[in-house]
């Protein structure tokens, strides 16, 4: 007969930490392969010629099991660093679809940019977390969440 061990041995903690961080920036939604008619049906005001900006507020979630020397899942001021090396000196009052290097050849909506912050930071973390989520308000009332899938 094999001896039980206690249930919590084997409990793994899922612990989830967020960093909010701030940065403006402009675009303009535009498909240079339609005409300027279609453009202005599909992407109204956000297809003005002269941009549009936004004040985005970017939440970074990682996931993992707190460390128990420090009871950390991770340093937040290491976690504040990289995410402002890797993404918000990239993105802050920058024009998304002409200075920022990983949304080039792509539709700068919310959702691309979403992605394209994920690709950034995702390689950068210890490898004892892993990057749970990216939340990005363009408005109060719009944002986007993306959760690292690859297809539906």
């Amino acid at each position: 007969m094999l001896k039980q061990l206690p249930l919590r041995k084997f409990l793994i903690v899922m612990v989830y930490l967020t960093r909010l961080e701030h940065f403006n920036a402009a675009h303009k939604l535009y498909n240079p392969a339609w005409s300027r008619e279609e453009n202005d049906k599909v992407f109204g005001k956000c297809a003005n010629d002269n941009w549009h900006g936004h004040n985005y507020e970017l939440y970074v979630t990682v996931k993992g099991n707190p460390d128990p020397d420090t009871g950390f899942l991770m340093d937040v001021k290491k976690l504040s660093t990289l995410i402002k090396d890797k993404v918000i000196e990239k993105l802050d009052h920058r024009n998304l679809n002409l200075d920022v290097d990983f949304l080039q050849g792509k539709m700068c909506s919310t959702e691309n940019l979403a992605m394209g912050v994920w690709e950034q930071l995702e390689p950068h973390l210890p490898e004892s977390v892993g990057l749970h989520c990216i939340k990005i308000f363009e408005t109060p009332r719009i944002y986007v969440e993306y959760f690292g899938e690859k297809g539906i």
